[in-house]
């Protein structure tokens, strides 16, 4: 069975993908031997009410997700009253975490309202998890170019923040690996692979960053869930590491106080 750690509800305003709907999502997510897979939404990404977007996102899961969507909720740092949305992803949502998009709502990992953001979610106990693009700048829509988030200052931000749990998501095919050791060295980071491109390369993150810190995402609708899968079949894992990157270390993460 299979945690996958990186989907999104709603509509990708600018195609329609297979799978946008939830209902339609979860049943094809099943056939692929999902167990549970941790939710955003592309509203989060788009709309500035992310209080109804994060409100529709539970709604969803609830009704529709037969106990395997698990939301993440958007939060934007850069938006008034944003504290109150995170407060709400917990204390009446009861979210594992959220989902922020830096360079879709426009700050760098320097900016002082990052770190308070990083801060507060630690101080919650919620999962952080930072998406540092959602499509290959090659593909965007030529009127929406959105260049990936600069990875440069987070390991210092993670130093100085040792109790947030942090998962990298969408590392772009021109990130190069090395950084990310870095990274993983600074804290309690962990990584997906959904947009990690070439033969062999998932056995390169795992290289850098440790088997431990290397969880399964999918990015699916927007990618096709089974470029996911393929990237881990054709490693040569034994059936122990297959299931520590497909559910161990999500579950050991979820489970973290």
């Amino acid at each position: 069975m299979i945690i996958d750690t990186n989907v999104s509800l709603s509509r990708w305003p600018f195609r329609r993908l297979v799978g946008d709907e939830p209902a339609d999502l979860v049943a094809r997510l099943r056939k692929r031997d999902v167990a549970q897979a941790w939710a955003g939404s592309f509203d989060g990404i788009f709309h500035k009410d992310l209080s109804s977007a994060n409100d529709r996102l539970v709604k969803d899961c609830r009704t529709q997700g037969q106990g395997m969507l698990l939301p993440f909720g958007s939060i934007n740092p850069k938006l008034p009253d944003w504290q109150e949305d995170l407060r709400r992803c917990q204390e009446e949502h009861k979210m594992a975490g959220i989902r922020l998009h830096p360079n879709y709502h426009g700050y760098d990992l320097k900016d002082p309202a990052f770190m308070e953001l990083l801060r507060l979610a630690a101080a919650r106990g919620l999962i952080v998890q930072l998406a540092l693009c959602m499509e290959d700048e090659r593909t965007q829509n030529p009127l929406m170019r959105v260049p990936p988030v600069n990875l440069t200052p987070l390991a210092d931000s993670v130093k100085a923040e040792p109790k947030v749990r942090l998962v990298i998501l969408n590392c772009y095919p021109q990130l190069k690996l090395d950084p990310l050791q870095r990274l993983a060295a600074a804290g309690e980071v962990y990584f997906d692979f959904s947009m990690i491109e070439g033969a062999g390369g998932v056995a390169r993150l795992v290289q850098e960053v440790s088997l431990q810190r290397v969880l399964f995402g999918s990015n699916y609708p927007l990618f096709y869930f089974e470029s996911a899968l393929l990237k881990v079949r054709e490693c040569g894992f034994s059936e122990e590491q297959k299931k520590v990157i497909f559910q161990e270390n999500a579950r050991r993460l979820l489970s973290a106080p």
